[in-house]
């Protein structure tokens, strides 16, 4: 087989030239069988060989060899390694002039090319930016009447549109209108094929505005057609498209001027419509991108109070029954955005029973990590941000303590961080309400040990050494200090390299000296 294929690359360097296309056709049958017996190894050689710039000379569309080689470059660009040197070869321009073509196996071969050249690799698709693909695709696309052609297309467009340079390129082409224009056309039908062309030309929409320059672009500060039609998607009774114009909010979403204007702009009550469209068995991806964007909108200070008299906490906590993790996760995120810096909103929630127990539940969802983080998160921000002695003793009944001191082990520093605050805001405004559960989830073992490890960041250090001092007022809590031998390992931190540690750990000793 290896001397077959050394003479099939020597032969198909003269064929490829005379174009015997008997010849030809015999070579590239042998290349397919070889690549379909060891795929790695075939394509190294053909690497290797040099022929590789052969094949876009190859690639017309009245050869009847076109789908073969095709069907080979496709083969090919399965290997990563492969796929910038085909962009080398300078193969992308005619793979992309045959999706003109009407023969049904060049279309195939030709898609199937393209989409494994700039198949999950990044390299390739930094290639592509700098050749004009995405304005030939475009130009393509406006011609395109054929349902399977603009499929084809599609399939090509989806994974290049996912590199930020080509996004903006395929912006600028005007792919956008195009995309606009099919969501109009095919709204209202129930063909098959027409609800499948909506969902791709809506989700390439939402993937068009990932792209911080693209998504600008689009915006045109509030004003752009594109956002005002994206809008018009949000009260419409198509799922996909409330679906598809949430996620593209929650991108528009993304830095303060923009988030600023859509509140202004009454963007928070539409989004609470259509959730309210979807609390009782409603469309989980759709309660899950309103929520998004919600959470988006809430990052600005002054989105804060708006949001919250606008209603949206009491919006949100209608999905407090989900079962679903991703809903979870987008409401806890949203809650914990509207409540920074709000001590009003923040003792509000925190007296809410249901919330609470809720969260706590959450907080020992171990097979869904990312809901447990939040609920541990918004547990601590609402004693943060409230420093409500109600808020903690809420906390405190529904089981909530043991939560806080397992969150200060976390190997995220944020969250330790925000944990030891909010411990040490306990243990200042409620110690004795709280002394129980501090003591049985061994709340001072684990400073110790926190204190102990170099590893330990200097504001975990800090904030330890602040909550050490806050526990001397509970008996109990302060014997386990005492029984630690605290003195030797705060004293050691006096010579800290941080100058806030060095301090601290010289009040502390005193006050541990003072109290033993």
């Amino acid at each position: 087989m290896a001397d077959n294929l050394s003479d099939t690359l020597k032969k198909l360097k003269i064929t490829a030239v005379d174009r015997t296309d008997d010849s030809l056709e015999g070579c590239l049958d042998c290349l397919l069988q070889a690549l379909a017996q060891n795929n790695t190894e075939t394509s190294e050689k053909i690497q290797g060989s040099g022929i590789l710039h052969l094949f876009s000379s190859l690639l017309i569309p009245q050869s009847s060899c076109t789908a073969k080689v095709a069907n080979i470059i496709a083969e090919l660009a399965k290997n990563e390694f492969m796929r910038i040197p085909c962009v080398d070869a300078g193969l992308i321009s005619p793979l992309v002039q045959l999706l003109n073509s009407k023969d049904q196996e060049v279309l195939l071969q030709t898609g199937r090319a393209l989409g494994n050249i700039c198949y999950d690799s990044q390299s390739s698709k930094e290639q592509f930016a700098s050749t004009n693909i995405a304005e030939e695709l475009v130009k393509l696309f406006k011609k395109q009447i054929e349902h399977d052609k603009r499929e084809m297309i599609f399939e090509v467009l989806a994974p290049l549109a996912e590199n930020d340079a080509i996004k903006l390129q395929l912006v600028e082409a005007g792919l956008v209108e195009c995309l606009l224009e099919i969501v109009q056309q095919k709204v209202d039908s129930d063909k098959e094929e027409d609800i499948a062309e909506l969902k791709t030309a809506s989700d390439l929409m939402v993937l068009l505005l990932l792209g911080d320059e693209s998504m600008q672009k689009l915006f045109e500060g509030g004003k752009g057609n594109v956002f005002q039609r994206v809008l018009s998607w949000i009260p419409s009774n198509n799922h996909q498209l409330q679906l598809a114009g949430a996620l593209a909010i929650a991108n528009f979403a993304r830095n303060d001027g923009n988030c600023i204007h859509m509140v202004d702009n009454g963007i928070v009550e539409k989004l609470m419509d259509l959730l309210d469209r979807h609390v009782e068995d409603g469309n989980v991806t759709v309660q899950h991108a309103a929520l998004s964007a919600l959470r988006n909108l809430a990052i600005p200070v002054v989105n804060k109070a708006k949001m919250l008299s606008a209603g949206v906490t009491e919006a949100v906590l209608k999905f407090l029954k989900s079962e679903m993790p991703p809903v979870q996760f987008k409401l806890l995120g949203t809650l914990r955005m509207l409540i920074d810096a709000q001590a009003e909103a923040a003792e509000q929630l925190g007296k809410n029973v249901k919330l609470v127990e809720r969260l706590v539940e959450w907080c020992e969802a171990k097979d869904h990590a990312g809901v447990m983080g939040e609920s541990n998160r918004l547990l601590s921000a609402l004693i943060r941000h409230s420093k409500s002695k109600d808020v903690i003793k809420t906390i405190v009944q529904s089981g909530g303590i043991k939560h806080l001191v397992t969150m200060a082990t976390s190997e995220h520093v944020i969250m330790q961080n925000e944990a030891l605050v909010a411990l040490a805001l306990i243990a200042a405004l409620e110690l004795g309400t709280a002394e129980k559960d501090l003591e049985s989830a061994k709340l001072v073992q684990i400073l110790h040990r926190l204190l102990a490890d170099e590893r330990s960041a200097p504001e975990i250090k800090y904030n330890s050494m602040v909550l050490i001092c806050a526990l001397m007022g509970s008996e109990s809590l302060h014997k386990e200090v005492q029984d630690l031998a605290f003195l030797d390992v705060v004293s050691k931190l006096r010579g800290h390299e941080n100058k806030s540690v060095a301090q601290q750990a010289s009040l502390t000793e005193q006050r541990l000296a003072v109290e033993s």
